[in-house]
């Protein structure tokens, strides 16, 4: 059965359907939910959530543009909904440069190490961070996604660019890349 097909099942809420929906596309969305999520537990749970939200909108879907495309973005509008209007992102008043540059050796920093460390972001700095750096998305439409300012965006960024080069300096030091301690 095709993708096209499936999402005409989901649409009639064929639960077979459903299921190899989920099958699917859950390895892909969960590596998004990831990114987003202060941590594995939360991660599933966003996924979980977002998997709700699509069946429920996936009569929305118009077979323009790709379907995981689709998919994607509406997990990652569930999870910025949970931090739309918090606290989460009030300004940090610190004097920060423009720019941090972080600069890794490539062979020694793992991947899981990096994962860490982004989802050890405050909540502020680590959805602006993925949005900007991973995700590509303008300040002006992280802005306009999370009800924030450009200059909150901005200055989220480059707070968490400065904490993401303290550890990465900091683990360099120590001539270890993993995610211990």
């Amino acid at each position: 059965m095709g993708l096209e097909q499936l999402i005409y099942d989901c649409r009639d809420n064929d639960t077979k359907a459903q299921e190899q929906l989920y099958k699917l596309l859950s390895p892909k969305l969960f590596s998004v939910c990831l990114k987003y999520s202060r941590n594995y537990v939360e991660a599933e749970d966003n996924l979980q959530d977002g998997f709700l939200i699509i069946f429920s909108k996936i009569g929305q879907f118009n077979f323009k543009g790709s379907f995981e495309g689709w998919a994607k973005r509406v997990m990652v509008n569930n999870i910025l909904q949970k931090y739309r209007g918090s606290s989460v992102f009030e300004i940090v008043n610190d004097t920060i440069p423009d720019e941090a540059e972080v600069e890794i050796d490539d062979e020694n920093v793992t991947l899981e190490f990096l994962m860490k460390i982004i989802q050890e972001l405050p909540d502020r700095y680590r959805l602006v961070f993925n949005l900007y750096v991973m995700d590509g998305y303008s300040h002006k439409e992280i802005a306009d996604m999370l009800d924030i300012t450009t200059g909150t965006t901005k200055s989220n960024l480059a707070r968490a660019k400065m904490i993401l080069k303290e550890k990465i300096e900091a683990q360099a030091r120590n001539g270890n890349y993993t995610a211990a301690k």
